[in-house]
């Protein structure tokens, strides 16, 4: 009897040791699991980088195409650099002011390079990536006559303040946007809308370019259109960002199985369903809408309708059926081509591709599908269409606005006093003979001759 207690409490302790050691091989497991799909993400959303480089620089004309490629090439290497000195203190450091600004982490201070601070450094990788698109979203709408050195000075606020701040309202579990109940799951208002914003004020505050407006003597102002030089690179661009857009809104399940973090409800698999619907839905928009109107079908309006249909479903991916993303999609790529043609034509900004129009007002828009096409009870995300009320919308227009007008404002400030201390817009004549020249002394395209329509 005696023998069989004793081999009784031996088979019962080794069990309860097994089950102590799957219990921690799972969650080991779980946790490198994790690891890898945020990495995976992460270098998907870094791909992201050629994507703009390759859009930007088939929109604008060849005698440029060097400075827009060292522009999306230098703001991620000074970004970067920034966010790890000071952005991400910023945005996840220990929350002061109540909900304001992090405090701390700043350099990855008091952290010693070992296995405990790894979620850290995951985390932080996936980040940085997230704050140079934000950035590099202001080179397409001020391409063409901004100095190299200013746009340089540009990026690195950006990525050590604006928007590292504004995030921690929103993405940080202590923000005051984030405790209100606002949800942007992967960046319509946090990441497009605050680069949209930048991008508005730096090109209203740079001026147009040279023979963009043209006035008449009966004071009729002509708009007169700089075509893109390569439309298949733009084409190319789109589908990359397209590719990397699967990182930015799948990988923000911040875990691999989808069902952890402040997302509980996310999954993996919707996100990208609903992201691949609302991208093709404003494709074809754009091209319908722009098809009617301009009586051809406008290649550089339908590229831009698929970014639209992204940037539209970036907030709602994970909160949103197929059919709701469908018509995100839809009225994002015709509401792309309005605000194309009205920013170009009615306010007068010069925009050479469409940044403006596709990253801030198809982030608003995106950010408002949230309070309207919401359908996610068990994460608290109801919205207007399933019975939520305007609770929801109520929430999402507070964020639209707090960010947006932080954005703006700090921006307004940055590019003025970038002006006023070291000048922000090159000369004349170096706009004339081309950027590639005039600040880089080299030429893209070297050995070929070079015709601009200006």
């Amino acid at each position: 009897m005696r023998k069989k207690f004793i081999v009784a409490s031996v088979l019962l302790l080794c069990a309860g040791g097994v089950s102590l050691f799957a219990q921690e091989t799972i969650e080991s497991l779980g946790f490198s699991l994790d690891v890898v799909w945020l990495f995976t993400g992460a270098i998907l959303v870094f791909i992201m980088q050629a994507g703009f480089a390759l859009v930007e620089t088939g929109l604008t004309r060849a005698k440029n195409a060097t400075n827009i490629t060292m522009k999306n090439v230098m703001d991620f290497c000074f970004g970067a650099i920034v966010y790890w000195m000071i952005g991400w203190g910023f945005m996840y450091g220990k929350d002061a002011l109540g909900g304001l600004v992090g405090s701390d982490q700043f350099f990855f201070s008091g952290m010693d390079v070992n296995w405990t601070n790894a979620g850290i450094y995951k985390s932080w990788f996936f980040q940085v990536v997230f704050a140079a698109t934000s950035a590099t979203i202001v080179s397409g709408a001020m391409a063409e006559r901004t100095q190299f050195r200013s746009y340089l000075i540009y990026t690195c606020f950006i990525s050590a303040f604006i928007y590292p701040i504004s995030g921690h309202w929103a993405w940080s579990s202590d923000g005051w946007l984030a405790k209100l109940g606002f949800h942007d799951f992967a960046g319509s208002t946090v990441v497009h809308s605050v680069g949209g914003w930048a991008a508005f004020m730096g090109a209203a505050v740079l001026g147009p370019r040279i023979g963009k407006y043209i006035k008449g003597a009966d004071g009729k102002v002509t708009v007169k259109a700089f075509p893109g030089h390569n439309i298949p690179y733009a084409a190319l661009g789109v589908l990359l960002l397209f590719f990397g857009w699967f990182g930015f809104n799948g990988a923000s399940t911040l875990t691999s199985l989808g069902d952890g973090g402040i997302w509980s409800g996310a999954n993996i698999s919707r996100v990208c369903v609903t992201t691949t619907l609302a991208a093709s839905a404003g494709a074809i928009a754009a091209l319908i809408f722009s098809w009617t109107w301009f009586k051809k079908p406008d290649a550089s309006m339908t590229l831009n309708g698929l970014l639209a249909g992204l940037v539209g479903i970036t907030a709602s991916c994970a909160v949103v059926t197929p059919g709701a993303a469908v018509a995100i999609g839809l009225i994002a790529g015709v509401l792309v081509v309005l605000a194309v043609e009205f920013i170009d034509k009615i306010v007068k900004v010069d925009d050479p591709v469409g940044a403006i129009s596709v990253h801030c007002i198809c982030g608003i828009f995106g950010t408002l599908a949230v309070g309207i096409w919401a359908n996610a009870a068990e994460d608290g995300v109801v919205g207007l269409l399933h019975g939520g009320g305007a609770a929801q919308l109520g929430k999402q227009l507070i964020g639209i606005v707090s960010v947006g007008g932080w954005a703006a404002v700090t921006s307004l400030v940055l590019f003025f006093a970038i002006k006023l201390v070291v000048g922000l817009r090159v000369s004349a004549r170096e706009e004339l003979v081309g950027l590639d020249l005039s600040e880089h002394k080299s030429e893209a395209y070297s050995g070929f001759q070079i015709f601009s329509n200006m």
